[in-house]
């Protein structure tokens, strides 16, 4: 029996809810929190000060995976094809700061393996790729409400119009790395 090799990755990818509903369908992916990083107020942000736009925090996901399984690198190349990187502080009709394209680093590997597999995926796109690469400093947790909230909500609109078609094109490029 293999001994998991638990890593952490936080991704924002425009609204948590879809990347949180991408990633809940990948094949060594254990836990997927939804939360805010990369703000510049000090304290738990609340959902109506981040939708502010005022906190400087971006919506994201936090993962963890088991590296046994999936690596880091796969984990932000389905990151990088299922939201849109080349939109500055927007996806679709959410527009903010906190919808921002970005990686938050745990480490200075996953710094280098970010930027390398942007590089590398920058062809495949017809505008540049936005997507910002800092360090994690604090991540916060969303309340219970915004967790799962795909899994929870799948008749709401929003769910059936802006997530349905992101798992669509999930399923369809990254079907080897799927439960």
């Amino acid at each position: 029996m293999t001994t998991k090799k638990l890593q952490t990755a936080t991704l924002g990818g425009g609204c948590f809810w879809c990347t949180e509903a991408v990633f809940q369908e990948v094949k060594g992916v254990e836990e997927v929190v939804s939360g805010y990083s990369g703000g510049t107020v000090p304290g738990h942000p609340t959902y109506r000060e981040i939708c502010s736009g005022l906190t400087g925090h971006a919506e994201v996901i936090q993962i963890t995976f088991d590296a046994n399984i999936i690596s880091f690198e796969d984990i932000v190349i389905i990151f990088m094809t299922t939201h849109d990187p080349t939109t500055l502080n927007r996806q679709g009709a959410d527009r903010g700061t906190q919808y921002r394209s970005v990686i938050f680093y745990h480490d200075e590997t996953q710094k280098e393996i970010s930027e390398v597999v942007i590089k590398e995926l920058q062809p495949y796109f017809e505008n540049p790729i936005v997507t910002e690469i800092s360090p994690l400093d604090e991540f916060y947790e969303a309340t219970k409400e915004h967790q799962e909230y795909y899994k929870n909500n799948q008749g709401n609109g929003y769910c059936s119009f802006v997530i349905t078609p992101k798992l669509t094109k999930l399923r369809q490029f990254h079907a080897d790395k799927l439960n």
